[in-house]
C-alpha cells in the first residue's frame, strides 16, 4: 500500500517518518521522499493515528490525487538538484515527464494552477538553495559549484543567483562568514 506525504523533502523527514511508522507498528518496505510503501493495508484507525503523528511532526498525509502529483513533481525536482553528479541527457521537461509518466504540458499547467509558480521557477529556486548550501560549506569554488549544478557558466550561475537573492554569490558568502564570526565572538564573550 502506497501513501504520499506532503512536506517530506529531506533525509531527516525520512527518518522522522520511519520512527513514526515504527512507533505505530506499521511495517514498511520503502520510505523515500514524499512516499511510503507499507507492507500491508492499514485500518481507518491506523490511518488517523498516522495522520495525527505526521501533523505533529510538520508533515501531512495526502489524499487528493492532484496534491499527490504536485508533491511528486516537487520531489522529482528536488532529486534533480540534490543528485546532480551526472548530467541528464534529457531536457528538464523531458526528464520530469518521463519520470512521472505524464505529459509535461499537463504537469506544468497543474503545477502552475496549484502553486502559482512554474516548474522551471521552482527548479531555479531549488538550484539557488543548493548553491547557497554549497557556498556555506566552503568546500567548492564557484566554478566547481557551477559545474556540479550544470550551469552553462559561472556568469549564468551568478546572474541567476543575483536575480533570485538580490546578492552576488561572493557577497552572500561574505555576509554569512561575517555572521558566523559575530556569533563565534558572542560565544567567546560568554565563556
Amino acid at each position: 500500500m502506497k501513501l504520499y506525504i506532503k512536506y517530506m523533502v529531506t533525509r531527516r523527514c525520512k527518518l522522522i517518518v520511519q520512527a513514526i511508522l515504527y512507533q505505530l507498528g506499521l511495517a514498511y518496505s520503502v520510505v523515500k521522499l514524499g512516499e511510503v510503501e507499507l507492507k500491508e493495508a492499514i485500518t481507518a484507525k491506523q490511518r488517523d493515528q498516522l495522520k495525527i503523528a505526521l501533523l505533529v511532526s510538520g508533515l501531512e498525509l495526502m489524499d487528493d490525487k492532484k496534491a499527490i502529483l504536485i508533491e511528486k513533481i516537487k520531489t522529482t525536482v528536488l532529486n534533480m538538484v540534490e543528485y546532480t553528479d551526472s548530467p541528464s541527457k534529457l531536457k528538464n521537461s523531458e526528464y520530469i515527464s518521463k519520470k512521472l509518466d505524464y505529459d509535461y504540458n499537463y504537469l506544468s499547467n497543474l503545477f502552475s494552477q496549484v502553486t502559482g509558480s512554474t516548474i522551471e521557477q521552482y527548479l531555479i529556486l531549488q538550484r539557488i538553495e543548493k548553491v547557497k548550501e554549497l557556498l556555506l560549506y566552503d568546500e567548492l569554488s564557484l566554478s566547481q559549484i557551477a559545474y556540479k549544478l550544470h550551469y552553462s557558466s559561472v556568469a549564468h550561475l551568478s546572474n541567476q543567483f543575483k536575480k533570485v537573492t538580490g546578492l552576488t554569490p561572493t557577497f552572500f558568502k561574505q555576509i554569512k562568514a561575517q555572521h558566523r564570526e559575530a556569533l563565534h565572538n558572542e560565544v567567546l564573550l560568554f565563556l
